[in-house]
């Protein structure tokens, strides 16, 4: 049985929503919540108020305050409007750009903030239809706004949307504008937002914004020749049903790449996302119908993008010619040994240089880079982290490639979010490049393996449902914490960190010392002796507690791989048994 006085708390708050403040659809949804004698639907709608996470405001679509609805939306957009008129008082015109994805109300949440922005005298840029994430950041710089609103709850299922909320360097919000502008959110009565618009101050964007992000993006380019001598390498894409149909394509085909094959199924603009249980390329299943087609086609390559194409998913095939799935990481390397071997075969690493990855992503990334005199940076996961770094470095160093492991990849510095777009345009052409010199994707894999070391990574999700899951979760980090790890998969461990305290336990010399971040995070990390890395973390965006494992090997040459896989995939499994996951 639910707890009394939380019981009391949730019908008192409500209740407050059937006042004539709220509409009539709304309070009829309430009611149904106050009516049924199950009072876990009241319970979960009411128990909290949606937060910004490392992705922003995300949850599920219904009435109440722990869900996503128009007064929810509402409240952000009234709230940050409020912030902005206080940061930018000085500023004759304030201007906010303001995206969408294909979900469910997405497109109605876009056309109320654009309403509200605008009452309060704010200038709203709304893209004429769905766009990518990173187009949104894109058109914040290049427009010269204060401010950005993504409407998405990006890779999350079909019941869920978001708000993403961006400053005017085109990045998502961090400290302070993000706890200010939640502050602000929190102080806004639902009858203090302005949802009657200012049509005057609404513009539409369209084509043009479209076209010159394409042509920027180009820029990202290295190898344009090996295109022109392998335009026709066989892509299949899927944009899993989301924002990238409109513009991936279109910007494959400005490379020169002339074989891109879609997936007609999932070519269809849906939220309810009809040929997947989860939109997100991270999951092989969804990745199936793509790889399916690629068979079909004998094409060479697979790529996936997520509902608001930020995340981008790749498939290349291995040395017996069958479709195979990379991660994250994977990708990732790929991505940053090419853009630092082809900037060095053509003379454009100066010193100022530096690459980006997130404390979870494999650190195979920052060998590559630092032995090729390429330093660099870590930090938090999520890219406004990344995007917070090269905030700081702008117009001092060279910002040259960045990303996490759950699929998140940015190449060039005119976007401050992870982009997919830019991401399949490189892919394909370190594609091409690699035939040009003799390789497959595969091969150029596997060597970079063999001299920069064996990394093999996994991450497992747990899903813990509602304020109960919440709280399991809590108590999953509690456990961890209060009963550290003392070996994992027959390895000591030597190193904790702890990114709740910033404090660093290293077991070798008994000593402790500050982890210099620039803010706490709920992060939990292993360090064995062997160089096996765990890192455990509750996700900002998703009611999940995530397991970051990855061990290393060493690879003499191709023909081991096969083997040397298969005793990392081993010993992971021993990890996740030690973790009891």
């Amino acid at each position: 049985m639910e707890n009394n006085d939380l019981l009391l708390q949730v019908t008192a708050k409500a209740k407050m929503w059937l006042s004539d403040k709220y509409d009539e659809e709304t309070r009829q949804g309430v009611q149904a919540l106050l009516d049924n004698e199950d009072k876990t639907g009241l319970i979960e709608a009411f128990y909290k108020d949606l937060e910004f996470g490392t992705g922003g405001l995300r949850g599920i679509m219904g009435v109440g305050t722990n869900r996503v609805n128009i007064y929810t939306i509402g409240a952000a957009t009234q709230g940050l409007a409020n912030y902005l008129l206080k940061e930018f008082a000085g500023k004759d015109l304030i201007k906010v750009v303001i995206g969408h994805d294909c979900r469910n109300n997405s497109r109605k949440y876009a056309e109320i903030s654009a309403d509200i922005l605008s009452a309060n005298g704010i200038k709203a840029y709304l893209f004429e239809d769905l766009r990518p994430t990173p187009e949104v950041s894109y058109a914040i710089r290049k427009l010269g706004c204060q401010s950005g609103i993504m409407i998405t709850a990006s890779h999350n299922p079909k019941a869920y949307n978001g708000y993403k909320a961006y400053w005017e360097d085109g990045a998502q919000v961090i400290p302070p504008h993000d706890k200010n502008i939640i502050g602000e959110v929190n102080r806004v009565n639902v009858e203090d937002i302005k949802f009657k618009g200012n049509k005057n101050l609404i513009e539409i964007l369209g084509k043009d914004i479209d076209e010159s992000y394409i042509e920027e993006l180009k820029s990202v380019l290295l190898s344009t020749d090996s295109i022109k001598k392998h335009h026709n390498i066989g892509i299949v894409y899927t944009p899993l049903h989301g924002t990238g149909y409109t513009i991936i394509p279109q910007a494959l085909k400005a490379c020169g790449f002339t074989n891109i094959i879609n997936v007609p199924e999932q070519d269809v603009l849906s939220g309810d996302f009809p040929t997947v249980v989860s939109p997100n390329p991270e999951d092989p299943a969804a990745m199936a119908l793509a790889v399916k087609k690629a068979v079909e086609t004998n094409a060479d390559l697979v790529f996936a993008t997520d509902p608001d194409a930020d995340r981008f998913g790749a498939a290349i095939r291995n040395d017996k010619g069958e479709i195979i799935l990379l991660n994250g990481n994977q990708t990732m390397l790929i991505l940053i040994y090419y853009i630092i071997t082809r900037k060095k075969e053509l003379g454009q690493l100066t010193g100022k240089e530096y690459t980006v990855r997130t404390i979870v992503t494999s650190a195979l990334t920052q060998v590559v880079s630092e032995k090729n005199g390429v330093e660099m940076f870590e930090c938090y996961t999520g890219f406004k982290w990344i995007a917070a770094i090269m905030r700081e470095l702008e117009g001092k160093r060279q910002y040259i490639g960045g990303g996490e492991e759950s699929y998140g990849f940015l190449a060039e510095d005119f976007v401050r979010d992870k982009d997919s777009v830019s991401a399949a345009m490189l892919f394909g052409e370190i594609a091409a490049w690699a035939k040009d010199n003799g390789k497959t994707l595969y091969e150029m894999l596997q060597d970079i393996y063999v001299e920069y070391g064996f990394s093999k990574e996994k991450g497992i999700s747990v899903t813990k449902e509602g304020r109960s899951g919440a709280e399991e979760i809590e108590a999953m980090m509690k456990n961890f914490r209060e009963n550290p790890i003392k070996e994992i998969a027959g390895s000591k461990v030597t190193l904790i960190k702890d990114f709740v305290t910033l404090k660093a336990q290293d077991l070798n010399i008994n000593e402790e010392y500050t982890l210099e971040m620039p803010t706490t995070s709920n992060v939990l990390q292993y360090f064995t002796e062997d160089g096996t890395k765990v890192s455990i973390r509750p996700s900002g965006t998703e009611p999940k507690i995530k397991f970051y494992v990855e061990v290393k090997a060493k690879l003499k040459s191709r023909a081991d791989y096969d083997a040397v896989d298969a005793a990392t995939e081993k010993k992971i499994e021993q990890v996740c048994i030690d973790l009891g996951i």
